[in-house]
């Protein structure tokens, strides 16, 4: 095993370094900016159990045009993870343009047949903090353009194979991609202080242990 101190240890450590007084949330305030390698950033997640009671997707708002440019959340990740950038018509129609989907390790040639997905999906959110948020909050998640880890355009299939599965239940189909899924579900449960039940972290433990313990940094979006 790679860890060298106990989940509370670690808490009880970060929390002294980077709590200001003024702090929002157990991490620190919004908007601090915070880096522990991926061991610790894991053990820093609290451990709660979830609960779906209550949930409904359209409690999360999403595909907004927040700056109010003419293009939705969906086809700015669009244009930003283009390997091949689109043609932008009017009303932020895309055509042509070329993505890379690393669930799959597949390139994809049409937006069309590429799903927008939530890293750390809506209802996996809800069951982990997101139930007890402002609907601003929640609109604020499923519109992250803040990370880039946060959204992520792949095929269809894989999206709906995924559904709303945390990693104990699915990991993606492209295996050497699986450290930086979890490095990157890891960061933004950070990001946005979200727990994990027990057999998420167990799953999460086991799975990168084999994974360079890279450094997660992140800028706390609540």
């Amino acid at each position: 095993m790679r860890f060298l101190a106990t989940a509370a240890a670690t808490v009880a450590a970060v929390a002294a370094l980077i709590m200001p007084a003024h702090a929002d949330g157990p991490l620190g305030a919004k908007g601090s900016t915070l880096t522990l390698p991926l061991t610790e950033a894991l053990t820093t997640l609290p451990v709660a159990a979830e609960s779906r009671a209550g949930y409904e997707r359209s409690a999360f708002k999403h595909w907004v045009d927040a700056d109010k440019d003419g293009c939705n959340t969906r086809n700015e990740v669009l244009k930003d993870e283009a390997v091949v950038a689109p043609e932008q018509a009017a009303g932020c129609k895309l055509s042509g343009g070329k993505w890379y989907s690393a669930y799959s390790n597949t390139y994809v040639n049409s937006a069309s047949a590429l799903d927008l997905d939530h890293l750390v999906p809506l209802a996996e959110s809800w069951d982990s903090g997101a139930s007890k948020w402002t609907a601003q909050e929640r609109e604020a998640y499923a519109n992250d353009l803040g990370d880039s880890r946060s959204l992520i355009a792949v095929t269809a299939a894989t999206n709906r194979s995924k559904a709303d599965k945390d990693p104990a239940a699915w990991l993606p189909p492209y295996q050497p991609y699986h450290c930086q899924y979890l490095a990157d579900w890891i960061a933004t449960k950070l990001r946005w202080q979200l727990a994990v039940d027990q057999a998420e972290r167990d799953t999460l433990t086991q799975a990168t242990d084999s994974c360079p313990d890279q450094p997660i940094k992140v800028t706390l979006a609540r």
